[in-house]
């Protein structure tokens, strides 16, 4: 049975015919369509559709010709009261008329009975997939329009009181329930294993979550990893190995930087994630996957498509659900949130007493662009409690860290003569005078007035940038 392709909303069968009931609901589950309900008595289709008991209906498939009440009945009255669900029409007779009738009526799509099975089951994942976006947007509006999260509980281990991230969070709690792919992109160290965990959580999958970080992994290396081999696929393989697909069988796959893959193992993906069957190497017989996948990638996908280092194919076939997480900079009201739960687990880990820390230094923090995000603002937290001796906190290793990675302005124009200079929108260039009081200004902005923060940012004394504004009053 293949969970991926299962609605999570049921497919309800309405036909008087038993043996066509049967042998098409054997036809879809095998397609991996496989929560179905069967109704043979059309009488008992509104009562099915207004239960409260009975899981909401996704998709109908609905015969035309049936005793009691016909389907040509029955389709107006579903399509008045449950406008939500995608009707399909099954006839045994193929009519041109009745066809475009039913169409006007509302029915999202026409077969008959002796079309080719493939058609059929082409038609039904096309309703499913809108029964899913329906969900969906219904349930995103309902986050977004509560402003509340039902589960905060999944998120814990997120350290955020940004808005913008308790967006992605309802977000990630409207999508949990899906079986469609899902890609969560943002820059390295911004926790987007957090947010695949925080999916599985919320699945409520019976399997385990999964993650492997497929950078660096040649073409065999990643068949391997992911499908598994039999013994003696090639040399050295002296037993059957499972690849992580299966032991993620019912759960989640979390595949980390798959912008580094190959061409040929973003070829095997694609036919992964459109078939959901894969091979073990050394093996002919084919596996069905049935595990929710989720893939996560520091870099632009879309530029690599356009480059062609990344196939548009496999690029699009990941947009099912999409989730961008913004680096530390662009969330800068989250610092004092972040520094005082990184002392805190920082002198916990090292049995140390947690130093008070003064208020300068989130201000400090805040005129650094942190390229490595939340992780390097841990790993700065951590050197720094590991080697404080004082009840507070000194300021001293944060300016050090920050100096020693501050980019060298000369250097860098020296090295790369086509960068283009802060100077270089500017219609008439500023005097020397004028331009070192534009740059005091800038500096005490971003420093929000602390002079001793923006003299550091300046390379000069506290007492040269007193000197400086005060020159500036005296000109004025």
């Amino acid at each position: 049975m293949d969970k991926q392709l299962s609605p999570f909303r049921p497919i309800l069968l309405v036909d008087d015919e038993e043996a066509w009931l049967h042998s098409f609901s054997l036809t879809l589950r095998a397609a991996g369509l496989s929560n179905i309900r069967c109704c043979a008595d059309s009488r008992k289709v509104m009562e099915i559709l207004a239960s409260k008991e009975i899981e909401e209906i996704g998709v109908i498939v609905l015969d035309l010709t049936m005793p009691h009440l016909s389907g040509e009945e029955l389709l107006p009255q579903i399509v008045r009261e449950h406008p939500q669900i995608p009707v399909i029409i099954i006839t045994g007779l193929d009519l041109v008329d009745t066809a475009v009738q039913c169409m006007k009526l509302g029915a999202f799509d026409y077969y008959t009975k002796v079309s080719e099975e493939t058609r059929l089951i082409a038609g039904v994942r096309r309703a499913v997939d809108l029964s899913r976006l329906r969900q969906e947007n219904d349930l995103l509006k309902t986050h977004f329009l509560k402003d509340t999260l039902d589960h905060p509980e999944a998120f814990s281990r997120i350290t955020t009181h940004n808005k913008g991230m308790r967006s992605i969070f309802q977000y990630v709690e409207s999508i949990a329930d899906t079986s469609e792919p899902v890609l969560i992109s943002g820059e390295t160290g911004v926790g987007k294993e957090l947010i695949a965990q925080a999916l599985h959580a919320l699945s409520n999958r019976k399997g385990e979550f999964v993650p492997v970080n497929v950078a660096g992994l040649d073409d065999t290396m990643f068949a391997d990893t992911l499908f598994g081999h039999k013994k003696g696929a090639f040399t050295g393989a002296e037993q059957t190995r499972r690849g992580l697909i299966e032991q993620a069988a019912g759960g989640t796959l979390f595949l980390d930087e798959i912008g580094d893959l190959s061409q040929l193992s973003q070829t095997k993906l694609l036919r992964l994630l459109q078939e959901r069957e894969y091979l073990p190497l050394g093996s002919d017989l084919p596996k069905r996957s049935d595990c929710r996948m989720i893939f996560a990638t520091h870099q632009n996908l879309q530029e690599m498509q356009e480059n062609n280092t990344f196939r548009k194919d496999l690029y699009y076939r990941l947009h099912a659900h999409r989730i961008h997480i913004p680096p530390l900079r662009e969330r800068l009201d989250d610092l004092p949130l972040l520094v005082d739960y990184f002392f805190d687990e920082g002198a916990a880990r090292l049995n140390k007493k947690k130093p008070s820390f003064p208020k300068e230094l989130i201000s400090l923090l805040g005129t650094y662009d942190f390229p490595g995000n939340v992780r390097e603002l841990k790993n700065m937290v951590f050197d720094a409690v590991s080697t404080h001796k004082n009840r507070t906190m000194s300021m001293d290793s944060f300016k050090e860290y920050l100096r020693l990675r501050r980019p060298n302005l000369e250097e860098e124009i020296k090295n790369h003569p086509e960068t283009r200079t802060p100077f270089a929108e500017l219609p008439q260039l500023p005097s020397i005078r004028e331009a070192g009081y534009l740059l005091v200004l800038e500096a005490l902005n971003r420093a929000k007035g602390n002079q001793a923060i923006a003299a550091e940012m300046l390379g000069i004394t506290r007492q040269a940038l007193n000197w400086r504004l005060k020159q500036a009053d005296r000109d004025e």
